[in-house]
C-alpha cells in the first residue's frame, strides 16, 4: 500500500495489527497519538464483539496508561462478565513488544422498553453556522486535530480559555476501507473536551487526560458530533473536563476526563 493511500485513513490494517498513520498524531508528542484515535479504534473492537443486538453500549471508560505510539498496535476485546440484561467487556491496545498502552471497559445494557415523554432537547446551531478551528498545524506533519477531524466552533476556541461548544466530524475513515460507525465517530470526538475548554494557556501548560469516560444515551445519527465542554481546575485539587454530547437531532451522551495539569 502506498504512502498516499495510507494517509487517507487514521489506521491501516497490517495483518492482525493496526498501523496508525500521521493522521493519528496528537498535540503533545510528535511520536504519540491523539487520544481520540485509540479511543475510536477500541470502540470499533467493542462493537465487533459478538452478542445480542438488543444489548447496547451505554458506557466506555478508557485508561490511557502511556502515550500510544505511531507504531503498530494489537487490539483485543472480549466479554468478561456475561449477562442477559447487562454485560461487561474489556479491551486493550498493546504495542508489538506487548506493552499495554490503553485499557478500556465497556458496559452493554438491554434496550429500554419503557415509554416516556422525551425531555426537551437543546436547540443548537448546526455545524454550517460554526467557525473553522483555530488549531495550528504541526511543524512535524499531519495530526488528528487538524487533518483527521473537521472542527467548527459555535462558541469559544482552542486558544481562548473558557467553556466552548464545537462540532466535530471525521474527515477521513478511521480504518482504511471502512466507513466509521456512529459510535466510532462519537469516541473520536469525545476526547476533545479538555482541548477546546482549556482554562490555562497552551504555551505555558500541559493538560493531558489520563482517562476518558463516554456515556451513551443513544446511538448518534449522522457524521457530526457536538461537544459543549467546560474544564474546572481547583487549586490543590483535581482538574476535570465535562462535555455534553449532541448530534443534529439532540443530546446523545456525556464525556468526562480527569486531567493532569502541569507547567511546561
Amino acid at each position: 500500500m502506498s504512502e498516499t493511500a495510507m494517509s487517507d485513513a487514521v489506521f491501516v490494517r497490517s495483518g492482525q495489527r493496526f498501523r496508525p498513520t500521521d493522521l493519528a498524531r496528537g498535540p503533545w508528542d510528535a511520536n504519540a497519538q491523539h487520544g481520540g484515535a485509540p479511543a475510536a479504534l477500541l470502540m470499533r473492537a467493542f462493537e465487533n464483539v459478538p452478542g445480542d443486538p438488543e444489548l447496547l453500549i451505554s458506557r466506555v471508560t478508557y485508561e490511557l496508561l502511556r502515550p500510544a505510539p505511531l507504531d503498530e498496535l494489537e487490539v483485543s476485546a472480549e466479554v468478561v462478565h456475561p449477562g442477559r440484561r447487562a454485560q461487561r467487556l474489556e479491551g486493550s491496545l498493546r504495542t508489538k513488544s506487548g506493552a499495554e498502552v490503553v485499557r478500556a471497559q465497556a458496559l452493554r445494557v438491554r434496550r429500554a422498553e419503557v415509554h416516556v415523554v422525551p425531555e426537551e432537547t437543546l436547540e443548537l446551531p448546526g455545524p454550517e453556522q460554526g467557525r473553522p478551528s483555530d488549531f495550528a498545524s504541526a511543524e512535524h506533519g499531519s495530526m488528528f486535530a487538524v487533518d483527521a477531524m473537521e472542527i467548527r466552533f459555535l462558541e469559544g476556541a482552542f486558544y481562548a480559555p473558557g467553556p466552548a461548544t464545537a462540532w466535530f466530524r471525521l474527515r477521513q475513515p478511521l480504518v482504511a476501507g471502512e466507513e466509521p460507525s456512529p459510535l466510532q465517530r462519537l469516541a473520536a470526538a469525545g476526547d476533545f473536551g479538555n482541548g477546546i475548554s482549556a482554562v490555562v494557556t497552551w504555551q505555558g501548560h500541559v493538560f493531558i487526560n489520563p482517562d476518558l469516560t463516554l456515556y451513551v444515551e443513544r446511538e448518534p445519527v449522522g457524521e457530526w458530533i457536538c461537544l459543549r465542554s467546560v474544564t474546572r481546575i481547583n487549586p490543590g485539587g483535581v482538574a476535570i473536563s465535562d462535555s455534553a454530547l449532541y448530534d443534529q437531532r439532540g443530546r446523545v451522551g456525556r464525556a468526562m476526563q480527569s486531567l493532569l495539569v502541569a507547567r511546561r
